[in-house]
């Protein structure tokens, strides 16, 4: 997987915030670039998120909880995550009400990466 940049979120949001409303601007540049490297980290020479899937899961999570954002972290968390999805041809089919639930369990800690890994394979077709 290639990593997605900083810039390339940054106008995500800005496109998402300006289409559905809410504050523009980032809260911590370096928290958004930690989310953005985590999937890409490595221990003992192997990564320690080894899928595609694993990675995306991990660039949503972190988004969502590190709050890189003014505003909409967890809608950006989850539209990255749908744009990476079809990037990469994975055909995940979640419904409107699917990923408010998965943007509040990021956030309030009900769910973590693997966990939204998991979510992903299953209703992957």
């Amino acid at each position: 997987m290639t990593p997605i940049s900083a810039a390339q979120v940054k106008e995500l949001h800005k496109e998402l915030i300006t289409g559905i409303g809410g504050s523009s601007g980032i809260r911590d540049e370096n928290l958004l670039e930690s989310a953005l490297a985590s999937p890409f980290h490595t221990f003992g020479g192997k990564d320690l998120y080894p899928t595609i899937t694993a990675k995306i899961a991990r660039i949503a999570y972190g988004i969502v909880s590190n709050h890189p954002f003014v505003d909409g972290n967890k809608r950006i968390g989850t539209h990255l995550m749908a744009v990476l999805l079809d990037l990469y041809n994975i055909n995940v089919c979640f419904t409107k009400d699917e990923i408010v639930e998965i943007g509040l369990s990021l956030a309030n800690g009900k769910m973590n990466d693997s966990q939204l890994n998991d979510l992903i394979i299953a209703k992957a077709s």
